[in-house]
């Protein structure tokens, strides 16, 4: 048996704030940097793979480290994890801002991204553990809303602190708002499970979880439908409209924006009709999620670009609307001593699925715009997003567009037969007259 330590100190109201803060910088550091790339690129080279590796080195090392954290942090704490992640954030990301090539940039956001995977995969533990009830599913939400805040003011950041300071003043602003967590660090409270001799070290029951598995499979078709697109879309705008990076980032506001509201909107859905849950919410957002993708295949006529203004604000409100709910859901369908573990599975699943399918798409669309272009080096300028190329970008990114809904689609279709067996498998326990949990909804 284990049993779970409770908080001896009363929670400081500064507790949250500290942590969300911290959280604050990892959409920050994808979304934002996303945005400066072509500034990257003009400045260290426009090398496909080592400019891709920006931002997929950070993902990959993320989504690899969220498992490595999980289990830690179920052994030596969840502060103590989330302090060893903050520290070592502000070090790389100094690292980041004194970078003199694009090699020495993807070792430090690979840096980042390891310690980054530390803050992510324990502030959803620590909220689970120290608050309960309303408050808990508050913590959540504010949770999720950081995540949106993140993403949609992480564009609109960056392009105004790279055109003020160049790219490199992006990275001191973040390691500059950690910093201040850092400082808030004694207000979270040191939480951890007591685990008995024998214990094993890693739960393998929760890959056994279908209700756990349907709810970590959510943010892989996010990754698909969304952050695709939040990653790369700069990079296809600048090519069509010649956008400098100050103008992208008041453009992508309409991708963004609605993330930072979704999360709270979903909450109150949530709450005013129970009967829904994370799941109902969730197969809403992605008839939102198809029809803001498909609303995107609108950039090869070449429209004014407030055109595309609907489809992103359908996407960004997709993404967003189940974002406040999909951890807690998580973490709720597990034992509390196992929150780690189940914490680090869903960063894996969210940020291992961007790595991977984020990395794909920058492959796929690099491979499509090399196969039109004999000299490589305009491909990978292209490939970047260097304006006046459109003629060359947009086939790749119409078979990209398409590619993506296909996804999505499988995606949902996978989900709901796992949320079915669920359903079917909660029925049986309680025919039986045992308990699974409390019960998913529709």
């Amino acid at each position: 048996m284990t049993s779970t330590a409770p908080a001896s100190q009363r929670i400081s109201p500064l507790a949250l704030p500290a942590l969300l803060i911290a959280v604050f910088l990892v959409p920050l550091s994808i979304a934002g940097i996303a945005t400066v790339l072509p500034d990257i690129a003009r400045d260290l080279g426009a090398d496909t793979v080592p400019l891709q590796w920006v931002v997929n080195g950070f993902n990959a090392s993320f989504a690899a480290f969220t498992l490595v954290w999980g289990v830690v942090s179920d052994h030596i704490g969840y502060k103590r994890t989330f302090v060893i992640g903050v520290v070592g954030s502000i070090a790389s990301l100094v690292f980041c801002a004194a970078a003199p090539d694009l090699l020495a940039l993807d070792v430090a956001r690979i840096l980042a991204g390891a310690f980054g995977a530390a803050v992510l995969t324990c502030t959803p533990a620590i909220i689970a553990g120290a608050f309960d009830g309303a408050t808990r599913a508050r913590g959540f939400a504010l949770f999720g809303t950081t995540i949106g805040l993140g993403l949609a003011v992480g564009p609109t950041i960056s392009g105004a602190l790279s055109t003020l300071f160049g790219w490199r003043g992006v990275f001191v602003a973040i390691a500059a708002l950690i910093t201040v967590s850092l400082a808030m660090i004694a207000t979270v409270p040191d939480l951890r499970h007591r685990r008995e001799a024998g214990a094993k070290v890693i739960d393998l029951s929760l890959l056994r979880n279908t209700r756990f598995i349907s709810i970590i499979l959510m943010p892989v078709l996010q990754t698909f439908g969304f952050v695709t697109l939040l990653t790369y879309l700069p990079s296809a705008l600048s090519a069509v409209y010649g956008l400098s990076s100050g103008q992208l980032a008041i453009v992508m506001i309409a991708l963004s924006g609605p993330v930072l509201i979704g999360p709270i909107i979903g909450v109150q859905l949530e709450r005013r009709f129970p009967f829904l849950s994370v799941y109902g919410i969730f197969y809403g957002a992605t008839a939102l999620m198809l029809l803001g993708n498909a609303g995107m295949l609108l950039l090869a006529a070449f429209p004014p670009v407030w055109v595309l203004f609907l489809p992103m604000l359908l996407l960004g409100l997709s993404f967003g609307l189940p974002l406040g709910l999909i951890d807690r859901a998580a973490l709720e369908s597990v034992p509390a001593v196992s929150s780690g573990s189940a914490s680090g599975l869903l960063q894996f699943a969210r940020l291992g699925s961007e790595a991977v399918i984020v990395g794909g798409y920058a492959l796929l669309i690099s491979t499509l715009v090399a196969a039109q272009i004999s000299n490589p080096t305009l491909a990978q300028q292209v490939s970047a997003g260097f304006a006046g190329y459109a003629d060359d970008y947009l086939p790749a990114f119409v078979t990209g567009q398409i590619i993506i809904m296909s996804a999505v689609a499988v995606s949902v279709a996978v989900v709901a037969l796992l949320h079915r067996a669920a359903l079917r498998a909660e029925a049986r326990c309680s025919f039986r007259g045992g308990s699974l949990g409390a019960p998913v909804g529709w």
